[in-house]
C-alpha cells in the first residue's frame, strides 16, 4: 500500500524559490483587489475572478502578457526595475507594498522612488507639525499627496479616510464635491494644475501610472477633458488661494513651494494665511475634526 511521503523527503525550497512564490501570491492579490473602473477600464461582463485580469495588468503596464504570467507564476527570470516600477503603479502599490514588491524581486528601489521616499523623511515630517496650524503638504509633479499635516485636512478634506490612490489634487479637485465647492476660484485653479501637470508629464511621456490618471479623469469629468484637450502648459509659481470652509468661512493663504527633490518634482507646499483673520480661523479649527470628502 503506498504511502504519503513523509515532510522529511519533501524537497526543501531555497531562499529564492520561497521569495518568488511570495511574490507570485502577491502580485495576485493585488491584482485581485483592483476593480476596472480604478485604472479607467470599463466593467466589462462577468469575470471568474475579482480584479483586474492579467492581460490587462501586463497591457497597462506594457510589459508581455507572457512575461507577467510568469511573474505569477514564481518563474526563475530577471525582472528589470523599469518593469517593476510600471507594474507597481499600474496596481496602485503604496509605498510600502512597492517597496516590498521590489524586495520580493531581489532588486534595489530606483533611485527616483528612492527620491520619492527620501523626500518624505522624518526631517521632513518634523517639519510639516511644526507648521501647524499653518496648512502644508509634500506632492509631487502628479499632484500625489505624499505626506500632510493635519491642518492640510482643514482645507482639503480627510484624506486618511481616502484609499492611497485617490489621495491625489488633481483627482479630488475634480471628482469629490466637496471640494469643488470649498476651491474658490476653482476656474483658475483647475487650469494651472491642468496644465502644470501636462508639463510635467513631458518627462514620463511612457509611465502608465500618469497616462491612468489622465485615463481616469478624462472618463469621469468633462471640464477635465476640455481643459487636457487645449493642452496648456504652465510651471508652478507662488500663488494665493482662497477657500470657504463649511465651518469658519473664507480662507485666504499665499502658498509657497519649497523644493525637496527639483529633479522628481517634489516639493513641499507651504500655506501662510493672508490675513488676520484667516490665522484665527486656523487657531479654531485645531481641535475640530477634518470634513469629510464626499
Amino acid at each position: 500500500m503506498a504511502t504519503r511521503p513523509s515532510a522529511a523527503r519533501r524537497p526543501t525550497l531555497t531562499a529564492a524559490e520561497s521569495r518568488r512564490r511570495e511574490l507570485a501570491a502577491f502580485l495576485r492579490s493585488r491584482r485581485e483587489r483592483i476593480a476596472p473602473q480604478q485604472v479607467g477600464l470599463p466593467p466589462g461582463g462577468r469575470r471568474r475572478t475579482p480584479g483586474l485580469r492579467r492581460e490587462e495588468v501586463a497591457q497597462l503596464a506594457g510589459v508581455g502578457v507572457t512575461w507577467y504570467t510568469w511573474l505569477e507564476q514564481g518563474r526563475d527570470i530577471h525582472v528589470s526595475e523599469q518593469v517593476l516600477e510600471a507594474i507597481s503603479r499600474t496596481l496602485l502599490l503604496d509605498p510600502h507594498e512597492r517597496s516590498h514588491l521590489f524586495t520580493l524581486a531581489g532588486s534595489a528601489l530606483p533611485a527616483s522612488v528612492r527620491a520619492e521616499s527620501d523626500a518624505v523623511s522624518p526631517t521632513t515630517r518634523a517639519l510639516l507639525d511644526q507648521l501647524e496650524p499653518f496648512p502644508a503638504c509634500v506632492t509631487n509633479g502628479r499632484f500625489d499627496l505624499l505626506a500632510y499635516n493635519r491642518a492640510y485636512m482643514h482645507v482639503a478634506g480627510d484624506l486618511d479616510a481616502l484609499p492611497f490612490e485617490d489621495r491625489n489634487s488633481m483627482w479630488l479637485c475634480f471628482t469629490h464635491p466637496s471640494r469643488r465647492t470649498m476651491l474658490l476660484d476653482r476656474d483658475e485653479a483647475l487650469r494651472r494644475m491642468v496644465g502644470q501637470y501636462r508639463a510635467a508629464m513631458a518627462e514620463y511621456v511612457g509611465d502608465p501610472s500618469w497616462k491612468c490618471l489622465v485615463k481616469r479623469l478624462t472618463e469621469r469629468s468633462a471640464e477635465f477633458r476640455e481643459l487636457w484637450d487645449r493642452h496648456d502648459v504652465i510651471e508652478p509659481e507662488n500663488s494665493r488661494k482662497r477657500y470657504l470652509h463649511p465651518d469658519v468661512g473664507l480662507l485666504q493663504f499665499t502658498y509657497t513651494n519649497l523644493w525637496l527633490s527639483p529633479r522628481m518634482n517634489v516639493r513641499l507646499v507651504a500655506y501662510l494665511p493672508a490675513n488676520d483673520e484667516t490665522g484665527a480661523a486656523m487657531e479654531q479649527l485645531r481641535d475640530v475634526v477634518p470634513y469629510p470628502l464626499a
